[in-house]
């Protein structure tokens, strides 16, 4: 049994993940679309607002709290995890994964609402923290007892630094192009 649930489990965090980067994806296109002509503006805005809402209560709503229940059910199979330390690790990041789900959520909200203000960049960068979510839990799981908190903690930090260099690289790219 457990091995299954292990295996809804991952499933289920693979779409929401997937639903929270293609969201803040168009959180992204819905911000630079109020820059946009009038005209454009209404239909893109209204077609942005559709995919968002479709995905976000389609798929990356329901994933994650199947992805919670899957993993809380493993937890309820196999409580020995609970005592492991990297667990309580895992665990501390899915909270923050929670939270940055919720904050998603508020920006769906205000996108149904058109009270969105966030720029297109603010959304660029925000989508990074999802990413180090991801890459933190991964790492932390494969590895387990063997990962080394302190290269750990300077990896996830480098990590995130040579991510926000990327994105101004690309951001200067951008403008270059644009000109």
């Amino acid at each position: 049994m457990y091995l299954y649930l292990k295996a809804l489990h991952i499933i289920f965090v693979v779409c929401w993940f997937a639903g929270l980067f293609y969201s803040v994806r168009l959180f992204v296109y819905y911000a630079e679309a109020q820059q946009k002509t009038e005209m454009e503006k209404k239909i893109l805005s209204n077609q942005y607002q559709i995919m968002t809402n479709r995905l976000w209560y389609i798929i990356t709503f329901p994933a994650a709290v199947l992805a919670t229940v899957f993993g809380v059910w493993m937890l309820v199979e196999n409580p020995a995890l609970l005592q492991m330390p990297w667990m309580h690790v895992k665990l501390l990041f899915v909270l923050l994964l929670w939270l940055y789900h919720f904050k998603c959520h508020q920006f769906v909200k205000q996108i149904e609402n058109g009270t969105l203000n966030k720029t297109g960049s603010f959304f660029r960068i925000w989508n990074e923290g999802a990413t180090i979510i991801l890459f933190s839990v991964v790492f932390l799981v494969i590895l387990k007892n063997a990962f080394n908190w302190i290269f750990g903690v300077v990896g996830i930090i480098v990590f995130s630094m040579l991510l926000m260099m990327g994105y101004k690289f690309y951001k200067r790219i951008r403008e270059q192009n644009s000109k």
